[in-house]
């Protein structure tokens, strides 16, 4: 009974994750080893944390997580989306270009700064959107996008995604579209559902070569 129980536990958390809302996309193409899609533009909350790959996450979760829970100019609460964004800037304030779920890119030393972000729901414009009372968190409406996207489960060690992230590249070398951005750590479920039933992926901005054939397949996020 107790292995019953906890099937059912994992569906219906495996349910609920995907029913909250995502970014919207469009998947214009298929690749051995990615997605080649077309991302509306949409509202990112985002708060700058200073620290290593592994642990910056958890410490923004809860500043950002205050904010939707009303911890703005409004008191209003706002729903939780995915993917949490986290994407790295540089030693000196350079900022490495990433997003999605939760969304990360490190610049590989252990005390950089990242900027975290959650994805704010689509009903919300730039001027509906509530305003912060914390003064580190900020708002930003991001630009429609072609977006190379590989999908992995499993843990959220750094490990794990920088051998997903060397897949996306070495693929992305083999098929002649630019890469205008940085990898981004997308992260889309939250911390008690069990690392093998975890949606995570690299995502990172593209540009198509005129030369590039398109595909014809379209499926939704």
């Amino acid at each position: 009974m107790r292995y019953l129980s906890l099937i059912f536990t994992l569906i219906f958390w495996g349910i609920t994750a995907m029913a909250i809302e995502k970014p919207e996309y469009h998947v214009l193409e298929t690749h051995e080893n990615f997605e080649l899609r077309k991302y509306d533009s949409y509202i990112v909350a985002e708060t700058e944390i200073t620290g290593n790959f592994d642990d910056v996450g958890n410490k923004a979760f809860r500043i950002l997580f205050n904010y939707i829970s009303g911890a703005n100019q409004t008191n209003q609460k706002i729903k939780m989306t995915a993917p949490v964004e986290q994407s790295a800037k540089k030693n000196g304030g350079e900022k490495i270009k990433m997003t999605a779920p939760v969304i990360q890119e490190s610049a590989g030393d252990q005390s950089d700064r990242y900027v975290i972000g959650f994805v704010m729901p689509s009903k919300y414009t730039m001027e509906t959107i509530p305003e912060p009372t914390d003064s580190s968190i900020t708002l930003r409406k991001t630009q429609e996008k072609l977006v190379a996207a590989h999908k992995y489960s499993g843990t959220w060690s750094e490990k794990r995604y920088r051998k997903h992230e060397a897949i996306l590249l070495d693929s992305l070398k083999n098929t002649g579209f630019q890469i205008i951005g940085n990898p981004i750590y997308a992260r889309y479920n939250p911390p008690f559902m069990p690392w093998f039933l975890r949606r995570n992926e690299v995502l990172i901005e593209v540009e198509r070569p005129a030369s590039t054939p398109q595909y014809t397949n379209q499926t939704n996020n």
